[in-house]
């Protein structure tokens, strides 16, 4: 009985909603007839029409293709009395996965823009864009125009003004992107198995003619040009001044243009085919959808393959020119960097450290020291272990402490960073009165020295200046060389590192000597805070002590008992130096058993003359 007038309510609830959807007579209704949707076949009104053609590469056998296109919709418009057309958009060579160069696409859109466009036609939907998002958003823009702007996909028979047509589009503009993707690589894979048999890409190269074969074979007209390029760098003449000079003497470039930027110069003198080397995979892409490439940097494997064809120039002069490039960065035009090392007495195998040089490589460094040894075996020192990666923090063998534990007030200190070396006022003043330093590195044994020079050495260094009075410290930028430092010492771009040195004296002569393995790490917070994160689940790995400031100190295990004002004492005496032949003011040589042998100057400039002479004779016939 309850339950019966319990649900009366809701019975009464859905008759009521039952008889309210019975409705009403039809014929009581005026009905306003809806427009027809204009069928895309039959339709009679006039249409300004646009055709878009593209074919995705330069190649002559793609020339059909792309004329056929352009001939077939041109035919398609005319047979159709209600269109009109207004251009035909075609884009050659240009890949459909991104909109870049892609200019004719980008004309056509914007004369949709500009209420020129009624109804675009093209092949299909990868012609228009092999890109899923570009194609969806592209159609829905136009869509969206007042009035509405459709475009007609023959070979898929999909018209996007109907309103059944974004699934299908959606779901083959996905099949074109896979395609897209799938290509791309095959054609990597394809290149990489070229490579690995030394089948190198051959493009268009200013000195070299391709043969029947695609091999490169010197034009010596255009050789001419080349080798004046490198004598008048190797000379001294800048990028621009050379550009300059190739201009007045109506020089061509590979595509025939008789105007010269610094940029195409730079562009001769940093290739290696010159020199008659190829060097494959110096660039690739990481995205085949906006196909932007970047350097590789050990990205993906690289090829070299020596004496690939015949040279232009010597390869110690492309040497040269890029050492010469890469110093001329730092303010070191025309100077041709050398590595020095000391070849016997106490700093045997000692290797200078020119901080305005770049261009060297951390096994240029170690080839160096081993040439003054002979045969000699060299006792190497024992890394300590040490990692700082992202996410990946290591401090075993290190200790973190707070810097007002220790005493190292009138110690001999020097930081290093990636881009930077500064010296303490108390380490500076060791050498009364000398304001410039030789710094070399010993890359075996793992030992770092400083010694006084007079300002006219090869590598001095201005290490202090004067302040009211008083000799103080002066940074010494390294941005040049220290990259080449910290690779070989497997140092962490991102700390900073604090070295102990003692002070070695005979007689008169005194040197600084710091240990490159017992050392300081000044470590950013942010990367032990990273590790922390990641690194939860192993204990041994996680600081034991919060630090706020915004670098923490680690130091050796080691030194734990040496706190208090006998901190560091012996951290620097590991090596004691009892050499007869101390020999301190040995000069350091030119590392000449792996230097290069570049053409002199005076064979240069009478080279120049001739050419220049040549050259000018050839632009008067002409």
């Amino acid at each position: 009985m309850n339950e019966n007038k319990k649900n009366s309510p809701e019975r009464d609830k859905k008759q009521r909603i039952r008889k309210r959807y019975q409705g009403i007579d039809e014929s009581s209704l005026d009905v306003i007839p809806a427009i027809p949707q204009e069928d895309f076949y039959n339709r009679t009104s006039e249409k300004r029409v646009a055709v878009y053609a593209r074919v995705s590469t330069d190649d002559p056998r793609q020339t059909s293709s792309y004329e056929l296109q352009k001939n077939h919709y041109t035919d398609l418009v005319n047979r159709r009395p209600d269109w009109n057309l207004v251009d035909i958009y075609a884009d050659e060579g240009i890949s459909g996965t991104s909109l870049n160069h892609r200019d004719n696409f980008l004309r056509m859109i914007d004369d949709c823009n500009n209420d020129k466009i009624d109804l675009i036609v093209t092949k299909s939907v990868s012609r228009f864009a092999r890109n899923i998002i570009d194609c969806i958003g592209y159609v829905r823009l136009l869509k969206d125009k007042k009035p509405p702007i459709g475009i007609f996909f023959e070979t898929e028979n999909i018209y996007t003004l109907d309103p059944n047509s974004e699934m299908s589009l959606a779901f083959i503009a996905t099949l074109a992107q896979e395609e897209s993707h799938t290509k791309s690589e095959i054609m990597n894979a394809s290149i990489e198995m070229r490579f690995k048999r030394g089948i190198f890409l051959t493009p268009a190269l200013l000195g070299y003619d391709l043969d029947e074969e695609g091999n490169l074979v010197i034009n010596e007209e255009e050789a001419q040009t080349v080798r004046l390029i490198f004598f008048l760098y190797l000379y001294g003449y800048s990028t621009q001044g050379i550009a300059d000079i190739l201009t007045k003497l109506g020089r061509r470039t590979k595509k025939g243009n008789t105007t010269w930027s610094s940029g195409s110069v730079l562009q001769i003198l940093q290739n290696e085919r010159h020199c008659g080397d190829v060097l494959a995979r110096k660039t690739w892409t990481p995205n085949y959808l906006d196909h932007k490439s970047k350097k590789n940097k050990q990205d993906r494997n690289q090829y070299r393959q020596k004496n690939h064809h015949e040279s232009i120039i010597s390869r110690d002069d492309f040497i040269a020119v890029q050492r010469l490039l890469a110093n001329a960065k730092y303010g070191n035009k025309s100077i041709l960097p050398a590595l020095h090392v000391v070849k016997d007495g106490i700093l045997k195998g000692f290797v200078s450290i020119n901080p305005r040089w770049a261009g060297f490589k951390p096994e240029d460094y170690l080839e160096a020291c081993h040439s003054a040894y002979d045969d000699e075996v060299i006792a190497e020192s024992e890394d300590r272990e040490f990692s700082a990666n992202k996410g990946d923090f290591d401090l075993r063998g290190y200790e973190i402490a707070h810097g007002q534990f220790f005493d190292t007030s009138g110690r001999n200190k020097v930081t290093i960073s990636i881009d930077e070396i500064k010296f303490t006022i108390a380490t500076i003043r060791k050498f009364e009165n000398t304001y410039t330093v030789e710094m070399l590195i010993h890359p075996v044994k793992k030992l770092f020295v400083v010694r006084p020079v007079s300002k006219e050495a090869v590598n001095a260094v201005i290490w202090a200046k004067t302040s009211e009075g008083k000799l103080t410290s002066r940074p010494i930028s390294g941005t040049a060389c220290l990259p080449a430092i910290f690779k070989l010492l497997e140092w962490k771009s991102e700390c900073k590192y604090r070295l102990l040195g003692s002070l070695k004296t005979k007689d008169d002569e005194c040197f600084l000597l710091f240990d490159l393995i017992d050392m300081e790490v000044l470590i950013p917070k942010y990367l032990i805070d990273q590790a922390g994160e990641k690194s939860s689940s192993n204990p041994d790995l996680e600081p034991f002590t919060e630090n706020k400031s915004r670098q923490i100190l680690a130091y050796p295990s080691g030194w734990g008992s040496s706190f208090g004002n006998k901190y560091y004492s012996h951290a620097q005496d590991k090596e004691e130096h009892e050499s007869t032949e101390w020999d301190i003011a040995k000069e350091s040589e030119p590392y000449k058993e792996q230097d290069i042998k570049v053409t002199d100057q005076e064979t240069i400039k009478t080279e120049i003359q001739m050419m220049l002479e040549q050259m000018k004779e050839t632009a008067t016939d002409e």
